[in-house]
């Protein structure tokens, strides 16, 4: 499988935006497409995730409320909504699958996508 994030830019603080995860390949089974993100000098941490199959999401605390994430069987695509964005968002965003049982765990994906950026400004 490989990962392709898109939709990363530039956006004004309060404001929203959708990135990508194009998967080429099958994601087969109940495996989760998660998102995690990275900033300079921090671990990457896990943002939101969802089960292909069940639909089940997960999110962080930090965007719980103010994210969405979707997916579209036909496309192979999975999208993560963000709104009302805060400059604490500014970072690079990787999608990932696998089968791990812990979606919050980076040790839970197989593959991973290169990122894309994301900054927020105030």
């Amino acid at each position: 499988v490989q990962l392709q994030a898109s939709g990363g830019g530039l956006v004004q603080a309060g404001g929203s935006l959708r990135l990508s995860c194009a998967a080429s390949g099958r994601i087969v089974g109940d495996q989760a497409v998660g998102w995690f993100r990275q900033s300079p000098g921090n671990e990457r941490e896990f943002v939101a995730a969802i089960r292909w199959m069940s639909r089940s999401p997960f999110y962080a605390d930090s965007v719980q409320g103010r994210s969405t994430i979707s997916v579209d069987n036909a496309k192979n695509t999975v999208y993560l909504q963000m709104f009302n964005v805060k400059p604490e968002d500014t970072a690079v965003y990787y999608c990932a699958a696998g089968s791990g049982e812990m979606v919050v765990h980076r040790e839970s994906y197989m593959y991973w996508g290169r990122g894309t950026q994301v900054t927020v400004s105030s």
